[in-house]
C-alpha cells in the first residue's frame, strides 16, 4: 500500500543577531525606539517629496506612521504601557521597515537609506519581536483574555487604545508555531481568519492562514476540523500542492480509523484527544495566575479583623516620634506590612534617573553554578545603586534601617527594576534553601533574612506581588513599600514567603528592593530555639 505523508507548513529560520541579545522589556528603553521611529518617518517624508509621483505607496505608509508616532511621542510611557502598542513597535521596526527598505532600494535615495542604515543598529531584532509576542501570549493566559479582546485593544485602564490587524494576529500565530505551541497558534490563526472573513484588507490572505490552521488543529487532535479547513483552503486555491497532499492524508487517516473496531480500541489503541494549553515547569501555575487576576485570595473575615493600620514610631526612633510612619498590615502569616508615603516623588525620580542608563536584563541566582544568569521566568530590566553614589540612595538605606531596626551594612545594594510589556518574575524564594548551600557564599553575609520592596509607580492593570502558598496578593501603590521576613528567628527558611511579580497587563511598573542579610542582625533580631518561630 502506498504511504501518504502529511505536508506541514514551514517557517523561514529567524536570523538572530549575535550582537543584540536582549528583549526590550523596559518601557524606559522603548521610548527611545519611538523617537527613533519618529526620526525615520521624518526622513521618509523628505524622500517622498523628491519622488512624489513614483512613491505613492510609500507616502501612504509614511502618513499612517506619522500620525501614530505623533500621538505616541506626546506620552511615550503611557503609549507603550499598552502591550499591543509595544508589540507593534517591535514588529514595525524589526519587520516592516526592512520591507520598506527593499521597496525604496528600487529607486535609491541616498539620504533616506543612509539615515535608515545608521538607525538600524538600534533596532530590535527577531528575538525582541518574539519576546514581545510571547509577552502578549503570557498576558493572554495569565489574565484569561480572549484573542478578540486583545486584538481590539479592549484592556482595562488603557490610555491609547489600539488594535491588531489580521497580519499581526497571523504573525503571533506563526511565532507560537515556531515554538511548537499549537494551542496558541490555533487561537491566533482563528482570530486572523475571523478578521479576514469580516472583510479586513490585508497582505495576508485566507489561504495562508488556512494552511497553518489546518495543520495546527490536526496537531491538536481535531482531525474533522483539519479536514474541513483543508477543504475550505482548496475551494480558494484548488491547485494548492500542500493542501491537496494533506487532504489525501487526512482522508486516509479517517478511513483507517473508521475501519477500527471497538475491540481493537479496547486493546490499547490510542484515542486522539484534543490538547489544551501547553504544560510548563511551574507546578503552581493555576494558583499563581488566579491570584494575579484577583481571584483565590484566602483572607477570611475573621483574620481580616486582626489586620490594622497604625502610626509607627519605629521603636521610639527620634526621627519618627514626632513624624511617625504609616504602617498597614497586608497579611498575617507570613506577616507582610506596607509603609505608606515612605518614599517621596522626588526620591523616586532621582532613583529612576540614576538607574535608567544602567538598566540591563534582570538576572537570577543559578543554584547549580552559583552565578547570576538570565531566565525566562524573570522578564524585567534592573540596575544596582550603591549608597556612595548619591545622597538619595544613602538616605533610603538609612530609612530602611531605622524603620526595620536591621543593620544595612551587610545588605545588598538597592536593586531597581522596570517591568515593561508582560514583565514578570514567576514564583520564587528570596532566601537560599538547604539544597543551595552556596547560594550567597561569595557575599559572606549569610542568608537573606528579609526583603524590603519600594513601589515607585502605580500600575493601571496587573503587576501585583502575590504569595501563592498562602493566597496573598499585594498591589503596587506609588510611594509605598512592603516588608517581610524570609527567615524565622531560628534561621530556618519560611517557605510561605514564596512569591511572584505578576505580569504587567497595562502600564509601567517601577520597583526597587533591598535584600537584607543575616550578618549584623545577631543582636537586632536574636535567634529563637523554636524552628518555626
Amino acid at each position: 500500500m502506498m504511504k501518504i505523508h502529511l505536508v506541514l507548513p514551514l517557517l523561514g529560520l529567524l536570523s538572530l543577531s549575535c550582537a543584540h541579545t536582549d528583549f526590550f522589556t523596559s518601557i524606559g528603553h522603548m521610548t527611545d525606539l519611538l523617537n527613533t521611529e519618529r526620526d525615520l518617518v521624518a526622513s521618509l517624508k523628505d524622500y517622498i517629496k523628491e519622488e512624489e509621483l513614483k512613491l505613492a505607496q510609500i507616502r501612504k505608509w509614511a502618513d499612517k506612521l506619522d500620525h501614530l508616532t505623533d500621538t505616541a511621542t506626546k506620552d511615550p510611557e503611557g503609549f507603550l504601557g499598552h502591550p499591543v502598542n509595544a508589540f507593534k513597535l517591535m514588529k514595525r521596526l524589526n519587520t516592516e521597515w526592512v520591507q520598506l527598505e527593499n521597496l525604496v532600494l528600487k529607486d535609491i535615495s541616498d539620504g533616506f537609506i543612509s539615515n535608515l542604515t545608521i538607525q538600524r543598529q538600534y533596532f530590535p531584532n527577531d528575538e525582541d519581536q518574539t519576546g514581545a509576542a510571547k509577552a502578549l501570549i503570557r498576558l493572554q493566559d495569565t489574565y484569561n483574555l480572549d484573542t478578540d479582546t486583545i486584538s481590539k485593544g479592549n484592556l482595562p485602564g488603557v490610555k491609547h487604545k489600539t488594535s491588531l490587524t489580521a497580519e499581526d494576529c497571523f504573525d503571533l500565530g506563526k511565532i507560537a508555531y515556531t515554538e511548537a505551541d499549537y494551542y496558541h497558534t490555533e487561537l491566533w490563526m482563528e482570530q486572523a481568519l475571523r478578521q479576514l472573513d469580516e472583510g479586513e484588507e490585508s497582505s495576508v490572505d485566507k489561504v495562508m492562514v488556512l494552511d497553518y490552521l489546518s495543520y495546527t488543529v490536526y496537531q491538536q487532535g481535531d482531525l474533522d476540523k483539519a479536514l474541513m479547513l483543508t477543504k475550505r483552503l482548496l475551494q480558494l486555491d484548488p491547485e494548492h500542492q500542500r493542501g491537496n497532499g494533506n487532504l489525501r492524508y487526512f482522508e486516509y487517516i479517517m478511513s483507517k480509523e473508521s475501519n477500527k473496531s471497538s475491540s481493537s480500541l479496547s486493546e490499547g489503541e490510542e484515542v486522539r484527544t484534543r490538547k489544551g494549553r501547553p504544560k510548563d515547569h511551574l507546578p503552581e501555575r493555576q494558583k499563581y495566575e488566579k491570584l494575579c487576576r484577583g481571584e483565590g485570595v484566602k483572607m477570611t473575615p475573621r483574620r481580616q479583623k486582626r489586620l490594622f493600620c497604625r502610626y509607627y514610631n519605629c521603636n521610639r526612633d527620634p526621627l519618627f516620634i514626632l513624624s511617625p510612619t504609616k504602617q498597614e498590615d497586608e497579611w498575617d502569616k507570613p506577616r507582610i506590612v506596607r509603609y505608606h508615603d515612605i518614599i517621596s516623588h522626588e526620591e523616586i525620580s532621582k532613583v529612576k534617573e540614576l538607574a535608567k542608563p544602567r538598566l540591563r536584563r534582570a538576572t537570577v541566582h543559578d543554584p547549580q553554578t552559583g552565578k547570576l544568569t538570565t531566565a525566562q521566568y524573570r522578564v524585567s530590566k534592573s540596575a544596582w545603586l550603591s549608597a556612595y553614589e548619591d545622597p538619595v540612595v544613602a538616605r533610603l538605606n538609612n530609612r530602611i534601617e531605622r524603620v526595620t531596626g536591621l543593620d544595612m551594612s551587610t545588605a545588598e545594594e538597592l536593586q531597581v527594576a522596570n517591568y515593561g510589556v508582560g514583565g514578570q518574575y514567576e514564583p520564587h524564594f528570596d532566601f537560599g534553601r538547604k539544597d543551595e548551600p552556596d547560594a550567597f557564599k561569595e557575599l559572606g553575609t549569610g542568608n537573606r533574612v528579609a526583603t524590603w520592596l519600594f513601589y515607585m509607580s502605580d500600575v493601571e492593570a496587573g503587576g501585583a506581588t502575590v504569595f501563592p502558598e498562602v493566597g496573598a496578593a499585594v498591589y503596587p501603590k506609588k510611594g509605598t513599600a512592603v516588608f517581610w521576613y524570609n527567615l524565622f528567628e531560628s534561621g530556618e527558611g519560611d517557605y510561605s514567603t514564596r512569591h511572584a511579580a505578576c505580569p504587567v497587563l497595562v502600564g509601567n511598573k517601577w520597583v526597587s528592593n533591598k535584600w537584607i542579610h543575616e550578618r549584623g542582625q545577631e543582636f537586632r533580631r536574636p535567634c529563637n530555639l523554636s524552628e518555626l518561630e
